[in-house]
Parts: C-alpha cells; sequence; structure tokens
C-alpha cells in the first residue's frame, strides 16, 4: 500500500489558506493593544536580520542562503504568537475562523441607496 507523494490541489489550497490566516492572525495581535510592546518588535526584529549583510549562512550559498532567512523570520513569527497572551490569540484565532473580518468594536451601519437621475 503506497501514498502518492504528490500533494493535491485540495492540500495546495489548505497551505495558502493556513499560511494566510496566520499572517492574518499577526497582524491582528500587532494591532491589538493588550499585547506587550516588546512583544511586537519581534517580527520586525526578525526583518533587520534579513536587511542586515550578516547572516548565519551567506546568501551566496544558493537556496540555503535564503532558507535560512525565511526559517528566521517564520520561527520569529511563532514565537510572538507563542508568547503573546493566549486568551487574546484564542479570541483573534476564533474570529479568524469565523470569518470575522473586523474587530469586535467595529460598527455596521445599514443602509439603502438609490441612484439619482439629475439630468431631468
Amino acid at each position: 500500500m503506497s501514498t502518492n507523494p504528490n500533494p493535491t490541489p485540495a492540500q495546495h489550497l489548505n497551505l495558502v489558506v493556513s499560511v494566510v490566516n496566520r499572517l492574518r492572525l499577526l497582524v491582528r495581535l500587532l494591532r491589538d493593544p493588550r499585547v506587550p510592546f516588546y512583544l511586537k518588535l519581534l517580527p520586525f526584529a526578525s526583518l533587520l536580520y534579513i536587511a542586515l549583510p550578516v547572516d548565519i549562512v551567506p546568501d551566496i550559498v544558493p537556496l540555503l542562503g535564503q532558507l535560512d532567512d525565511i526559517g528566521v523570520v517564520v520561527l520569529a513569527v511563532e514565537a510572538f504568537i507563542m508568547m503573546s497572551p493566549q486568551q487574546v490569540v484564542r479570541e483573534h484565532q476564533a474570529a479568524i475562523d469565523a470569518g470575522s473580518q473586523g474587530a469586535a468594536d467595529e460598527t455596521v451601519i445599514d443602509g439603502e441607496w438609490r441612484r439619482v437621475n439629475r439630468d431631468r
């Protein structure tokens, strides 16, 4: 019994949705005032690592130079999420899972519109 090593399009889509939801969680946590400021510096420090010429693996090494940069960013984002207050993370994760785009304090104003013909 063998399994197919090639991922299906549905698996690719699940991966993309997972990455997008993780980025949405990151943005929501960065905007949330309940997350300490010093924790919010962690993802930006990883971007600084990419910009600096000092690397663990030099960028002139094909593929490995870029993989360590991506690894540092992913590690910093995951560490930021893990160190953030877990109740806040759960709240934002639940809102993302429910498909909510806005925060809980945003107001939706329902209204109607009509087109007025001013030529008459």
